[in-house]
């Protein structure tokens, strides 16, 4: 019988929806574990209980899975522990995420960024790094996810021109996304601000680039020591100091993945999922006078003047992404002949005008 001390695995994130899904696993261990991922380092796992950690390592059988599945364990999934030998403990499962939050490389491999997360907050600081086209990729990054996305814009103390850019963000964003400007140093501020995503068994995710606050949100709202260090003066870019994904316990219930700052990165979505984070737009395209209609040229279009000039640039820079991330190797061979045909008769055609 799996071993489940469901008062002390709730204080981080346990759900009756996990515990339903261990009905599935009748033939673990009889001492087996219930534990979660706390962080994921390249020799180790650290899982946690709901009251201490311990490291564990995989089991072959468990790899093999997961490779077959092309993806790997990450910080927040439910697993079920072996404890085999004193002082080794050996991953044997992993309980289906109910959610997963993943980016796509640069070779069109998913990475798995977070799991069992139920709010992301998309943090993003006041003053230079201020940046809505990057803040609309988070969005629909946790819209793929099928994860609330909340956006959390830090430095309100020192930031630029706070209001206006505040003003800016509610016209262009959906307004089913919440936003707020705080000071992550100011813990009662924070905590008040941020209490309706922070109940008992609420798993929450900060996304967002170096220097944004992160860590410096995750120690006010935890208590913790979570290393945080300044941003260059030249770009107020931050200087990477998280390196790895962390769990981390909200005193009240709550529990917070803190993760290092992302530098280049595709969606890993689906073409609906990013029409549901550019809902507006979506919603506007029904009234174009065409239905192939692309909102650049064409008559009668109904987005055009109706968004955002930048927002609409980077819906389409969005979605021409995700389309090349769904190609198969065939559709990109394909593609790549059609352009040399064209390309192969604009030199006849510009040299014949020259003429």
């Amino acid at each position: 019988m799996i071993d489940i001390n469901f008062a002390s695995l709730r204080l981080i994130g346990l759900t009756h929806t996990i515990t339903n899904e261990l009905v599935t696993f009748a033939d673990a261990a009889p001492d087996a574990r219930l534990m979660r991922v706390a962080e994921v380092h390249r020799d180790a796992i650290v899982l946690h209980d709901g009251a201490q950690t311990c490291q564990a390592r995989q089991r072959s059988r468990l790899l093999q899975s997961l490779d077959a599945q092309q993806t790997s364990l990450a910080v927040g999934d439910w697993v079920l522990v072996d404890c085999v030998a004193v002082g080794t403990h050996w991953i044997g499962a992993r309980i289906p995420p109910q959610t997963q939050l993943a980016r796509r490389s640069a070779d069109g491999s998913r990475q798995p960024l977070a799991s069992n997360v139920d709010t992301a907050l998309l943090v993003m600081g006041l003053d230079r790094d201020f940046n809505p086209r990057r803040l609309e990729r988070y969005i629909a990054l946790a819209h793929a996810a099928l994860v609330d996305a909340v956006v959390v814009l830090t430095k309100a103390d020192i930031g630029i021109a706070v209001d206006e850019r505040m003003a800016q963000l509610r016209q262009r964003l959906p307004a089913s996304v919440p936003l707020m400007a705080l000071n992550a140093l100011d813990a009662q501020q924070t905590r008040s601000m941020l209490a309706p995503w922070l109940d008992a068994g609420q798993t929450l995710v900060l996304l967002g680039s170096s220097g944004a606050g992160k860590s410096t949100l995750t120690n006010t709202l935890c208590a913790s020591a979570q290393p945080t260090g300044g941003v260059r003066k030249g770009d107020g870019r931050g200087r990477h100091t998280t390196t790895a994904r962390s769990l981390h316990q909200f005193a009240g219930g709550a529990c917070i993945i803190d993760t290092p700052g992302l530098r280049s990165w595709r969606l890993d979505a689906e073409e609906d999922a990013l029409t549901a984070a550019f809902d507006d737009i979506d919603a506007l395209a029904r009234n174009c006078q065409f239905r192939d209609c692309h909102h650049q040229a064409e008559p009668g279009c109904a987005v055009r003047d109706a968004v955002d000039a930048d927002r609409l640039f980077n819906y389409h820079k969005l979605l021409r992404e995700v389309r090349r991330s769904q190609q198969t190797p065939l559709d990109r061979i394909a593609e790549r002949a059609k352009w040399k045909v064209l390309l192969k008769t604009v030199g006849p055609r510009s040299r014949s005008k020259r003429a």
